[in-house]
C-alpha cells in the first residue's frame, strides 16, 4: 500500500505528514533524513492501528507536480 508523504521545508530542517494517516509526522535536519524517519513512523503507525484493530485507511491522495508560469514583475 502507497500513502503520499508530504515534506516541506522549515526554518531549521524539514517536516513530513501523511494527509491519509492523521499524526503520522516526522521532521529532520534533512530531506533524506525526514523521508526515512516518516517512511518508519508510517510503517510503526499502520502497525500499532492494526494491533488496536482499527481499519487501516485505503489511501485517498494522489500527488502530481504541476509547473506554474510566474509572470514578470511589472514595472511601476
Amino acid at each position: 500500500m502507497n500513502f503520499v508523504a508530504l515534506i516541506a521545508k522549515t526554518g531549521n530542517g524539514y517536516a513530513a505528514y501523511l494527509p491519509d494517516l492523521p499524526g503520522c509526522v516526522a521532521a529532520a535536519d534533512t530531506f533524506e533524513e525526514t523521508r526515512d524517519l516518516i517512511q518508519e513512523a508510517a510503517n510503526y503507525h499502520v502497525e500499532i492501528m492494526a494491533e488496536h484493530g482499527e481499519t487501516i485507511p485505503e489511501p485517498v491522495y494522489i500527488a502530481a507536480e504541476v509547473e506554474v508560469q510566474v509572470p514578470a514583475p511589472t514595472a511601476s
